[in-house]
């Protein structure tokens, strides 16, 4: 049987330890480090996500527990609690979204060997939000409402392997509108959004640089029609229009979107589309933003599979710190199932990994076939194995 380390030590290794270890130099994350490595805060933290530790005791208790499995890890000894709330307060949260850049990068070389679903070879990407709850007398720094409070996590899903692909952390009262305009979109892409963005400034400026964009039309949008375009006969399609906003007749043809009406069987009613792509298909236009519900799903694995529902720590450091921890988490877990033959959901992957975190077991071999049964002992026989139980 040949020799290997423990599961959890095996995902940490598609972590670059050198491409690591210089993002903490360059946001000098140890200059006040006293024997606790960054190193090791991320393996506790991801042990939080990926083990579903509750509570400061649950991580620090857990990986005790596994104290002789731990120099798999790069871990010399488990950390004190109050040395890791210490460190999740104080040491500078900037360093996981970089380490969470740097994964992508390698997550996005897997997806593109997928199987893509359009044909097009535009980039196809989903923006939205989701509001996370905090308690105000817990987090009096992260004012929502009146009596509550909240952070939200502005996301962007690229369909090539629906990975995250960047992301903003606010309070809950920062717009989405607001967060949307600070992020870039590469040229040529196609974003898709739900009605939550009705900034037509904003639209304009998407299609100046060259992105295009699918969302809904607000039923109260001032318009005026340019052209009407012949729909196919016995499709879903009601209507394909060429339009101009009202608002926009000022900035010509550059300003033109196309309306689509659509008739949904499902729901029994129609939906209105609004885009720049002045070319595609209508259909297509209509089957791209049907994907925006990848998003909301998104989200959904993430709050259920994930620990991002409550916080470890109340500071808005280690806040932060558990959020991009648990999207580090979910891009190695997207990775995984990316690379398996088996066909992983992601809730049932997150399970069952929280079982096998310290099994000691091949990873792919695992993924491939979970239910295989593991390999026996080295050089012992069921009946020397039944022997040794039964003395």
């Amino acid at each position: 049987m040949n020799r290997v380390s423990s599961i959890f030590s095996q995902i940490l290794q598609f972590i670059p330890r050198l491409g690591f270890e210089a993002r903490v130099r360059e946001h000098k994350a140890e200059r006040h480090a006293r024997g606790f490595s960054s190193w090791t805060q991320l393996i506790a933290m991801l042990f939080c996500q990926l083990g579903h530790a509750q509570s400061l005791r649950e991580i620090t208790g857990g990986l005790a527990a596994c104290e002789g499995k731990l120099r798999h890890l790069g871990v010399n000894e488990p950390p004190a609690r109050s040395t890791l709330a210490y460190a999740n307060a104080h040491r500078p949260w900037e360093l996981y979204p970089s380490l969470f850049y740097d994964l992508l990068e390698r997550c996005r070389g897997e997806a593109a060997t997928q199987k893509r679903k359009f044909r097009f070879k535009h980039k196809l990407l989903s923006i939205d939000s989701t509001t996370i709850a905090l308690s105000l007398s817990m987090f009096d720094w992260a004012l929502y409402k009146r009596s509550k409070g909240a952070v939200k996590l502005h996301l962007v899903l690229d369909r090539d392997g629906y990975l995250p692909c960047y992301a903003v952390i606010s309070d809950g009262k920062r717009a989405d509108i607001t967060a949307a305009k600070t992020m870039p979109f590469p040229p040529g892409a196609i974003l898709v959004f739900d009605r939550g963005y009705p900034d037509y400034g904003w639209w304009l400026s998407l299609t100046r640089q060259e992105v295009f964009f699918a969302t809904r039309l607000k039923d109260n949008a001032e318009y005026g029609i340019v052209e009407q375009r012949p729909v196919p006969i016995g499709s879903n399609i009601l209507r394909d229009e060429v339009i101009l906003l009202t608002s926009q007749q000022e900035a010509g043809p550059e300003a033109r979107l196309r309306r689509i009406e659509v008739w949904v069987e499902e729901k029994q009613e129609s939906m209105v589309f609004v885009t720049n792509h002045l070319k595609l298909a209508a259909s297509t236009i209509a089957a791209v933003y049907k994907e925006r519900w990848q998003i909301e799903s998104f989200f959904k694995a993430l709050k259920q599979s994930l620990k991002v529902k409550t916080f470890v720590g109340t500071s808005e450091n280690a806040v932060e710190t558990q959020i991009w921890t648990a999207l580090i988490a979910m891009l190695l877990v997207k990775y995984l199932q990316l690379r398996s033959t088996f066909g992983w959901s992601l809730s049932n992957l997150v399970a069952l990994l929280r079982q096998q975190l310290f099994v000691y077991r091949d990873l792919m071999s695992w993924l491939n076939d979970p239910f295989q049964a593991p390999p026996a002992l080295a050089g012992v026989h069921d009946g020397q194995l039944a022997l040794e139980f039964s003395r």
